[in-house]
């Protein structure tokens, strides 16, 4: 399946980033990295409502925007990790401030502690 964009014709810097970061699980994904390396089966475990398939295309395209590094190691059987790249733990200061922006503009709701490690 092809990555779903907004048409730039300007390029604008925000529809630009939006293109990279935008989506339901991408900023789950870099958030779930914030604090290591994480295998496949891992970060299926911590989103339990992501398929397999849209998992795999998401860290693709992370991958592919330099914001997360896959690593495959050489053993029997294969491991691959995933972890950010500097361009993704710059994003984690961002993160952290829509998470504080989120509790502090919607007082009626409860939020379960988000902790976004700033490495």
């Amino acid at each position: 399946m092809a990555r779903k964009v907004i048409d730039n014709p300007n390029h604008c810097s925000l529809v630009f980033a939006m293109n990279v970061i935008g989506g339901k699980w991408k900023p789950i994904i870099i958030y779930l990295l914030a604090n290591g390396s994480l295998r496949f089966g891992k970060l299926l475990l911590f989103i339990p409502n992501i398929s397999k398939k849209v998992l795999t295309d998401q860290l693709k395209e992370l991958a592919e925007d330099g914001l997360i590094i896959r690593e495959r190691f050489a053993e029997t059987p294969p491991r691959v990790e995933y972890s950010l790249s500097k361009k993704g733990e710059a994003l984690l200061p961002i993160l952290k401030a829509l998470s504080t922006w989120t509790a502090e503009s919607f007082t009626d709701t409860e939020f379960e502690a988000c902790k976004i490690v700033s490495l």
